[in-house]
């Protein structure tokens, strides 16, 4: 069973919790400056990496800008117009079967500013250090875990607050992984969808 079937039950409370939310009038600057967040996201994008074939006929593919991310970090709103984040993920892309699974995984660290154009929306960006890169199979997936030397990409988002303990987040990385021991290079680029809780 592919990731994105269970991790898709597991957004769709948080997106009914938007829609429920939407109904207030947040009021972000008079909250609490500093929080803790944790959030999680649906990315999408950069270079195939590798393709699973099943036993129906049909397939599915390891990408490197792909699929889950779960994120954890505080985030500080230093006056009106600025706050900052700070964040460790875990994303991951994979595929699973009885047989065995495929996994590409790594830990981001981000460092992001945000510029808060009113109550409900900001934008802003920042660095994203990527590090423990590796993809590795089981079972009848079994292969020989190919590791990338750590990455540092660039991140650019938009978010919107439904609430003051809610925001969805859009954004696009620019980042790219080297094959640890080759100069063969991947591209990371992917954009994304996340739903993000603030405590």
């Amino acid at each position: 069973m592919k990731i994105i079937t269970k991790v898709l039950p597991l957004l769709l409370p948080v997106a009914f919790m938007a829609n429920v939310s939407a109904q207030e009038a947040p009021k972000v600057a008079e909250d609490k400056p500093l929080k803790f967040v944790a959030g999680m996201g649906l990315t999408f994008g950069g270079e195939k990496l590798s393709t699973v074939s099943f036993t129906d006929g049909t397939s599915s593919d390891i990408r490197s800008g792909g699929l889950v991310q779960l994120v954890g970090g505080v985030d500080y709103r230093i006056n009106k117009q600025f706050s900052v984040q700070s964040s460790v993920s875990y994303h991951v892309d994979g595929i699973g079967a009885s047989n065995g699974g495929l996994t590409f995984s790594r830990f981001p660290i981000e460092l992001l500013g945000y510029y808060h154009i009113n109550d409900q929306w900001r934008v802003g960006g920042g660095v994203r250090y990527v590090t423990n890169i590796r993809m590795s199979g089981s079972g009848a997936a079994a292969m020989p875990t190919l590791s990338f030397d750590n990455a540092t990409g660039g991140v650019l988002e938009a978010e919107y607050f439904t609430s003051t303990r809610l925001g969805v987040k859009f954004r696009l990385v620019k980042e790219e992984y080297k094959i640890s021991g080759t100069n063969q290079k991947v591209s990371g680029n992917h954009g994304g969808v996340f739903a993000n809780m603030y405590f």
